[in-house]
């Protein structure tokens, strides 16, 4: 944390020098000091508990020595302001505040009544607090705290310096609203994400264990039985419900907790819990907290790493309630409660449609985990930031990049072998009216319909697709609309698309000639994994109005003859099952007359292996046919 700088103000004679010399000293100077004391500096063992070391600058109140009082009170962090008699105490509010606002300066003021020593006899603090300072703090809303000392008496000397510290690295203004005596909407919002993320069991209270484990958390101490029973008398008492005998904390309870913490003073525990939270001054999260340094290597991908999975499999549970298998509306808005809502992507694709529902149209747990995995694929980032506002922790405190792997990069996609992926990105284009809209319906297993709506926007599904042999792996079926020129001549696009399914409708003559147009006006899909699906294959088949027909089309570029399926047949499964193969094993998406480069390293080194040994051997037998002659 940045250094403190603290500036005393007030009128001539109130004492200020003698406050900062009974600080350096530990006791009252009685001999004559100067009337402006140089800088002094208190190194980090002296500040605060947030470790900070702090400049404390003397001034002087005189005509001549404004310019020099003015370029210190706009440097420095917060202003310590001094009166000692009726007349500084009139002067705070007719001169000092308003000359301080004059200057442009937005620092917390701390208000110092000192020299208490001299005060008539019988006055108490209260009484001081009541009368002086309490009307003035009303005024301005600057003054951050108030506070009574005595430089001859050394009476609450570090305490106003402290004061002057903790408003600065503890700043009540983001948290309380004096005038409304409440917490502002800023603290509340952080104070809610936090009860949030200490409720692990999501019941809505706090209980006795959960409470002891935010303790130590947040201030790194245990909480006795005897305390914790102290704070819930206080919440009770509080809150008028002496009566009730709750079993925890609930938010309001929290909320009343922490206002109280700020009306005694202590608004730095509130500080303390929201640091640890990673909150910052301005009550955000870090930016380094939310967006992590996570790079993605060209042709690689991000994907889910076993932590994150078992952490979102373990958020879909603890808030599935009524354990029927999905989310409903009110079990999602609990769940994304501490986050700024849905991601703006997800609400662009129309989730939950996206994706796997139940008949009730609730998110299951198959298309929970196949949501995240799309949305890692596509926009790691967000996934790191929501799984920093929904509280993951990880075990090796590397933060949320623990939940996300990159995959091992692909670049040669014709080259045999296994792509070392999981997540994988189809496009599915073809002709208007071709069945594609209803393909990823299949892939959603939803009902048939065939009512037909025409695709404007990209239309995506996703989902788990089992693979020969029982590895599982999600992928992303994606619908171009009218975006479809946009998309295919853009190479970062095709270069994150792992297959290119091209679509047709059998059934309509003219359908096929949008597929040959496509490889016409756009040559790089042809480095693309391709292959050939003919839809409607429950209706008759008709002749295309084609050159050439789409088997002999496959035949002349020695690739796959199309596979004809329908949507309501209980095989379409299994054509979902050969795109991710395809996907998978790329190779096998294209032309088979396309000689695939054969790596000769074995065969280099064997025959360096083999030069070599020939090199030995006849130095061998040279040196035994010189040794014998």
């Amino acid at each position: 944390m940045a250094p403190v700088r603290i500036c005393i103000c007030g009128d001539e004679s109130v004492g200020k020098s003698s406050l900062l010399t009974s600080l350096v000293k530990d006791t009252f100077v009685t001999s004559r000091i100067q009337s402006v004391l140089p800088t002094i500096n208190l190194p980090p063992s002296l500040g605060t508990p947030e470790n900070v070391s702090t400049t404390i600058v003397d001034t002087s109140s005189l005509p001549q020595d404004r310019d020099h009082l003015r370029k210190e009170v706009r440097k420095c962090n917060v202003i310590l302001l001094v009166y000692a008699d009726h007349y500084s105490y009139e002067r705070i509010a007719l001169f000092w505040m308003p000359y301080f606002r004059s200057l442009g300066v937005n620092v917390p003021v701390v208000l110092c009544a000192n020299k208490s020593d001299l005060s008539p006899a019988g006055t108490s603090t209260a009484q001081i607090v009541t009368d002086e300072m309490l009307p003035v703090m009303g005024e301005f809303k600057e003054i951050d705290s108030c506070i009574r000392t005595s430089a001859r008496e050394h009476h609450n000397i570090n305490e106003v310096f402290f004061l002057c510290q903790k408003a600065v690295t503890h700043p009540i203004a983001p948290v309380y609203d004096s005038k409304e005596s409440n917490l502002k909407p800023a603290a509340v919002q952080a104070l809610r994400r936090v009860f949030y993320l200490c409720d692990r069991d999501q019941d809505g209270l706090l209980s006795d264990k959960e409470i002891h484990d935010f303790q130590m958390r947040c201030f790194d101490k245990p909480l006795s039985d005897a305390d914790l029973a102290s704070i819930k008398r206080s919440i009770r008492n509080a809150s008028n419900t002496a009566g009730s005998e709750k079993e925890g904390i609930d938010i309001e309870g929290f909320l009343m907790l922490n206002k109280m913490f700020v009306e005694k003073g202590r608004h730095e525990t509130i500080w303390i819990i929201l640091r640890k939270f990673q909150y910052t001054d301005s009550l955000s999260l870090k930016d380094t907290f939310l967006h992590p340094k996570f790079d993605v290597p060209a042709f690689a991908s991000a994907e889910l790493s076993p932590a994150g999975y078992r952490f979102f499999v373990d958020l879909f549970l603890l808030h599935d309630k009524d354990n029927d298998g999905g989310l409903s509306d009110s079990e999602l808005a609990a769940l994304f409660a501490p986050t700024p809502g849905l991601p703006s992507s997800w609400v662009d694709s129309a989730f939950p449609s996206c994706t796997v529902r139940n008949e009730a149209g609730y998110i299951t747990l198959q298309g929970w985990l196949a949501q995240w995995s799309m949305t890692t694929f596509e926009e790691p980032k967000t996934t790191l930031a929501y799984l920093a506002y929904l509280g993951f922790e990880s075990a090796d405190g590397k933060g949320t990049v623990s939940a996300l792997k990159l995959t091992k990069p692909r670049k040669r996609r014709n080259k045999p072998g296994r792509v070392e992926r999981n997540v994988f990105l189809c496009y599915l284009v073809g002709a208007p009216h071709s069945g594609k809209s209803a393909l990823l319906n299949g892939f959603l297993n939803r009902p048939f319909s065939s009512t037909y709506h025409p695709t404007i926007k990209p239309q995506t599904a996703v989902n788990s697709v089992e693979l020969q042999g029982g590895k599982q792996c999600y992928l992303i079926l994606e619908e171009l609309g009218e975006l479809e020129p946009a998309i295919l001549e853009n190479q970062a696009k095709l270069d994150s698309c792992d297959l290119l399914c091209y679509a047709y409708d059998s059934s309509d003559p003219d359908s096929f000639a949008h597929i040959l147009d496509l490889r016409q006006r756009y040559p790089a899909l042809n480095a693309l994994p391709t292959i050939y699906t003919a839809l409607k294959a429950d209706q008759d088949r008709a002749v295309q109005r084609t050159e050439i027909q789409p088997d002999a089309h496959c035949e002349a570029l020695k690739m796959a003859k199309p596979m004809h399926v329908a949507v309501n047949w209980t095989s379409i499964s299994d054509f979902f099952v050969h795109l991710a193969e395809c996907a998978t094993f790329p190779a096998q998406a294209f032309p088979k007359s396309e000689e695939v480069e054969v790596d000769r390293t074995a065969l280099y080194i064997a025959l360096g292996a083999t030069m070599c040994a020939g090199v030995a051997f006849a130095w061998v037998w040279r040196r035994n046919v010189v040794g014998s002659g």
